[in-house]
């Protein structure tokens, strides 16, 4: 058997067993590069382990050993409590509320994930007790993280902008990488606020609701959060005003805090999503199996088979939406569809690779609202105890999936027809 389809037959088990085992794909991946790339393409240990992305695992872990300690002492989980009496006890803005505060959070550094299960507790509590759609509610934060997410002091923004930089395309991170996916998932949070609930809570929303009742009395940010309020302002300054290393940069504020005694050290590296980093780096290693085994030119010649310049932007948003719905989108489907851009323009004979991206990024992560992936599940878990459940998980699995669908259309119109125009 050719090698090349070798290797891409690895990636599509790997992929598969990524949806159905709880066993890390990325050391499975890091097996099926070792036996591919020593065995039967010659290739040394060395060269193999210089795949991996040492550079984007350094990033992931200062970002998130830093936010971890933000989550832990409290600092972010007062910060939503303030912003949610901004809204003066109004129903109709607390889903927006939520929705912007999951895309800021997530943007600044905990990421889509980190910020629903900040997020999810309150915001689940909030609907319950205010009487607005756990549906809703789940929607807006899952929409909002993800909207977020590709920020580049995001761990998916890292590693987008990683994968981009490993195949030496010139994207700017915040024009060409966050702000295509923030637009695009705001539209779908936006539509599904109006058609899910929301007209109705703006037609109803008379009688403000007591907020002291759900987030507590006010109190001031102590010294401990107001040193990290600091250090995650300088993290922001001194990535964009000095082009620090933010991987060095969030690890050097990190460990300040723990000398000052602002987190618990041990409870913020234990927080570390550490399954998330090595899955990330592993489908990586095997990526660069691929590349050198000719499975990337193969599998890029499937995707081009059944693409077209004028669609391949909808064909990448469906099939990454579908694999996505059981698979991990940032730990597999991006390491594996982002490194074919280059070569499926080269097949199609033309195409933006901000725009095919793009519709990987976005295609892969609007099914994420489903209960079948991490930030439904969160918020499941927190929804009111008065909330069937059951119900919700089968509106949420219907919507997630149905993504897949909306999706294509959405990076069709945004990518193919907006971004390109």
């Amino acid at each position: 058997m050719d090698i090349a389809l070798i290797s891409l037959i690895a990636l599509v088990i790997a992929i598969v067993i990524s949806g159905f085992s709880r066993l890390n794909v990325g050391i499975l991946a890091i097996s099926f590069a070792w036996i591919i790339g020593f065995y039967l393409a010659g290739m040394t240990l060395s060269q193999i382990l210089g795949a991996f992305p040492l550079g984007l695992a350094t990033i992931l872990f200062g970002i998130t050993f830093l936010f971890s300690q933000a989550h832990l002492n409290g600092t972010l989980d007062k910060a939503v409590k303030i912003g949610m009496r901004l809204t003066h006890g109004h129903r109709a803005l607390v889903p927006l509320v939520f929705f912007v505060f999951a895309l800021i959070f997530a943007a600044i550094g905990p990421g889509n994930i980190g910020a629903v299960a900040l997020l999810a507790p309150l915001a689940m509590a909030a609907a319950g007790k205010m009487g607005i759609s756990a549906f809703l509610m789940t929607v807006m934060v899952a929409n909002g993280a993800n909207a977020g997410a590709f920020s580049p002091f995001a761990p998916t923004g890292i590693i987008a902008n990683g994968l981009v930089r490993q195949l030496g395309i010139e994207m700017n991170p915040w024009t060409q990488i966050f702000l295509p996916s923030l637009l695009a998932q705001s539209f779908v949070a936006l539509v599904s606020y109006l058609i899910f609930g929301g007209l109705k809570l703006l037609r109803e929303d008379h009688v403000p609701v007591q907020v002291e009742a759900i987030v507590g009395a006010h109190t001031p940010f102590n010294r401990h959060q107001l040193l990290t309020l600091a250090s995650i302002a300088a993290l922001i300054g001194g990535v964009i005003f000095f082009k620090f290393d933010p991987g060095y940069l969030a690890i050097t504020l990190a460990s300040l805090l723990s000398l000052l005694g602002a987190a618990d050290q041990e409870a913020a590296i234990k927080a570390v999503p550490w399954n998330t980093i090595m899955m990330v780096c592993g489908v990586s290693v095997l990526i660069s199996i691929l590349q050198t085994t000719g499975g990337m030119d193969l599998f890029t010649a499937l995707l081009a088979s059944v693409a077209s310049i004028g669609n391949v932007t909808a064909v990448l948003g469906f099939v990454t939406g579908v694999i996505s719905a059981y698979s991990s989108s940032s730990g597999v489907v991006m390491p594996a569809f982002i490194p074919i851009v280059p070569s499926l323009i080269e097949k199609l004979g033309g195409g933006s690779p901000a725009a095919l991206v793009s519709s990987i990024n976005v295609g892969s992560h609007l099914v994420d609202v489903s209960p079948l992936s991490t930030l439904g599940a969160l918020c499941i878990a927190n929804a009111a105890p008065h909330e069937n459940r059951d119900m919700l998980f089968r509106h949420l699995l219907f919507y997630g999936l149905s993504m897949a669908v909306i999706g294509a259309l959405v990076c069709y119109v945004f990518f193919g027809l907006l971004l390109t125009a």
